[in-house]
């Protein structure tokens, strides 16, 4: 079996199922006919698996088979792309399958709907909401409590434990009461930020002195440049990048490495990239193009290219086997040749 949403797809509009669905098929044509039609959505149509479960044909059998199954108009061979995680796309295969027969027209118009349909709404493997974490602000979902056996009611409950009267203070007759005091909601615990001396930022300067000693930086250099390498951070550069750029092609001497650096990290500051799943706006949207296959040769091509699901050769090849087919065979042709000669012989004059 394939995957769910892969492999064979059928049409709509059939007749209902009899059994004299494929009677005008060949026998081998017929029973790899009634085997697919029986075969539920998403089941795989490669010829290697359908060979397996077919003990009596092979797999060029079962490829001939599909070929003329494909020129009747039953199926026809897609190939589509399946975007996936960022700008990845992937190429799957789809066999639709009519239990009635169909013709070109109808499988044009069939299919550039399916590609309309697919282009206006398509369906990504996984989306990005059902990968994505949830947001901080998102309460986390709290465990069920379990239930609580139900005692029997022979027993009687409890009673609860006496409390004594308290006594109220005595206050002013034009003294009003006041209200009760609420405990202040609590405030929002704010997001521990690193602490001086300890963001990569900082360490990333701090080394630059060890591994070159012309870059020597103090504490307070240390503090002063640590916003202008956060914001390298930020862009998406990692800890070597940034240690490179400063470091990459120093004079012989650097009188103020703290001058030197600030103007390396001002010059020198990388681009802004965008994020894989979210692309530049303007960017033009990735066109959903179904491709038809051809079914002897497997060769992709727009479905108006490929009457009959097949390729011009394999078409041109598929024609002359039959003609040739109807054409007599070698030995009626010597027969023929060698009557004629006996005529011709018998014709002559003595």
């Amino acid at each position: 079996m394939a995957k769910p949403g892969y492999g064979k797809r059928s049409a709509p509009d059939q007749r209902p199922r009899t059994r004299d669905d494929f009677a005008l098929l060949p026998i081998r044509e017929r029973y790899v006919a009634g085997f697919v039609d029986h075969l539920p959505d998403g089941a795989a149509m490669s010829v290697k698996t359908l060979a397996k479960q077919l003990p009596l044909y092979g797999q060029q059998a079962i490829s001939t088979s599909l070929t003329a199954l494909s020129v009747a108009g039953h199926l026809r061979r897609v190939r589509c792309p399946v975007t996936g995680t960022g700008d990845e796309t992937r190429w799957v295969f789809r066999t639709f399958w009519s239990r009635t027969a169909r013709d070109n027209e109808w499988w044009n118009t069939y299919l550039a709907t399916e590609q309309a349909t697919a282009t206006a709404a398509p369906t990504p493997e996984a989306s990005a909401r059902d990968t994505a974490p949830p947001p901080p602000w998102v309460p986390a979902e709290q465990p069920s409590p379990l239930p609580v056996p139900e005692r029997p009611r022979t027993e009687q409950a409890p009673e609860p434990a006496a409390v004594p009267q308290q006594r109220t203070p005595a206050r002013a007759p034009d003294t009003e009461p006041a209200p009760p005091a609420t405990a202040p909601a609590p405030a929002p615990a704010p997001a521990t930020p690193h602490t001086a001396g300890t963001s990569p930022a900082y360490l990333a300067l701090a080394r630059l002195g060890r591994n070159d000693h012309r870059l020597t930086l103090s504490a307070d250099d240390c503090t002063t440049l640590e916003p202008q390498a956060a914001e390298w951070l930020a862009r998406g550069v990692s800890i070597g990048y940034l240690t490179h750029a400063l470091t990459a092609g120093l004079p012989a001497q650097v009188d103020s490495p703290l001058g030197f650096v600030r103007r390396r990290l001002t010059d020198k500051i990388p681009p802004r990239l965008p994020t894989p799943g979210n692309p530049p706006p303007g960017a033009p949207t990735p066109a959903h193009h179904l491709l038809v296959e051809c079914t002897d040769c497997g060769r992709p091509g727009p479905p108006q290219a490929l009457p009959d699901g097949l390729c011009r050769p394999c078409r041109e090849a598929h024609s002359g086997s039959v003609d040739r087919e109807n054409s007599p065979h070698p030995a009626d042709i010597a027969d023929v040749k060698a009557h004629m000669s006996n005529l011709r012989g018998l014709l002559k004059p003595v």
